[in-house]
């Protein structure tokens, strides 16, 4: 007994002639729906172009903002809002093409183009839902941490209780990002 016959006795795989009709259509069908992924793949990287092109506008209109004024105090404000802004829509495009990537490789095929120089990036050395949905999460912390940091940029601070809050939720931000590392999510 060969060991392609072992393995397919082991874990009872049929060969196609001892399958029935239906059961051999019904698998390739239901093996095959497995291509619907693709249209996650497709929108999720156009919906990353978008998301680096709309970032990219962000920080030219902040440059075209800049030029018009450079000397403003409220300017230089409105100058860190923008591109954190950018950063944020830059982070979000990134989540939507590692998505892309992962759930391509985890149910279509590797991409081997990239793997052609035996130099693969690490981002796409995912093999499992759960190491694709923690790259996800790592990068959504980033995310929210940058929302974050915008927000504050333009609150105005009214009360001294305004500031104290300011500062627990920073200290908040900083105590997850750093249990986060530790953790190695």
């Amino acid at each position: 007994m060969g060991k392609t016959d072992k393995f397919k006795k082991k874990y009872g795989i049929k060969n196609i002639s001892e399958q029935g009709f239906f059961e051999h259509f019904f698998e390739l069908a239901l093996w095959n729906s497995r291509f619907v992924v693709v249209l996650a793949v497709i929108f999720g990287t156009l919906g990353s172009i978008t998301l680096f092109l709309a970032g990219s506008a962000e920080i030219f209109h902040t440059i075209l903002e800049y030029i018009s004024d450079p000397m403003s105090s409220e300017q230089h404000n409105q100058i860190l809002i923008g591109v954190i802004g950018a950063v944020d829509l830059y982070l979000i495009g990134v989540v939507l093409l590692i998505f892309s990537f992962g759930i391509y490789e985890l149910f279509i095929s590797k991409i081997d183009i990239a793997r052609a120089d035996g130099d693969v990036s690490n981002i796409l050395e995912i093999y499992t839902l759960d190491e694709l949905k923690s790259k996800i999460i790592k990068v959504i912390i980033m995310v929210l941490v940058v929302s974050f940091f915008q927000r504050v940029l333009s609150m105005h601070f009214e009360t001294s209780l305004d500031m104290i809050y300011m500062a627990i939720s920073i200290f908040a931000i900083s105590l997850g990002v750093y249990f986060m590392h530790k953790q190695k999510v």
